[in-house]
């Protein structure tokens, strides 16, 4: 079993907080000493007490789904002696209501991958794409629609 964690830090800073006109911003710190500037999405909490700039809890939950894919991807390919020189995902959430909750309820991977030389044929790709879907920890811990668009 493995165990992970992540501190979350948030301060008031003096906003009166009773009149719900408080900044969301606030800390995400990782075990490896690294820090991300986070805050509820503007789409959720209006500015100015969302900040635009920080990463929001649902494009978090996005690009994690889609960084857990690409890892297995790579290492299926690697496996597979099939050099990748770059993969990148233009990943997309959809948030709607659900059973009258607010749930994000599909995500959409759109890998697009180079090779070093020879590419494989779109079959193996797509196998790749699905052991690496199969694979994924992130993917077989949620109830979110996951697909993979391939071009």
């Amino acid at each position: 079993m493995s165990s992970f964690g992540a501190e979350v830090r948030w301060q008031r800073d003096g906003a009166n907080f009773a009149d719900r006109r408080y900044s969301r911003g606030h800390l995400w710190r990782f075990d490896g000493g690294v820090e991300v500037p986070a805050s509820s999405s503007p789409h959720v909490v209006p500015l100015p007490y969302s900040v635009a700039e920080n990463v929001d809890p649902e494009e978090a939950y996005v690009a994690a789904l889609s960084s857990c894919h690409m890892l297995f991807f790579l290492d299926f390919a690697s496996r597979r002696k099939i050099i990748v020189d770059s993969y990148v995902d233009a990943a997309t959430g959809v948030m709607e209501m659900q059973d009258g909750k607010t749930v994000i309820t599909r995500v959409e991977l759109c890998p697009k991958v180079t090779y070093a030389s020879t590419a494989p044929t779109a079959e193996i790709e797509a196998e790749l794409h699905h052991a690496a879907h199969e694979a994924c920890f992130l993917a077989n811990s949620v109830k979110t629609e996951i697909s993979i668009k391939l071009d």
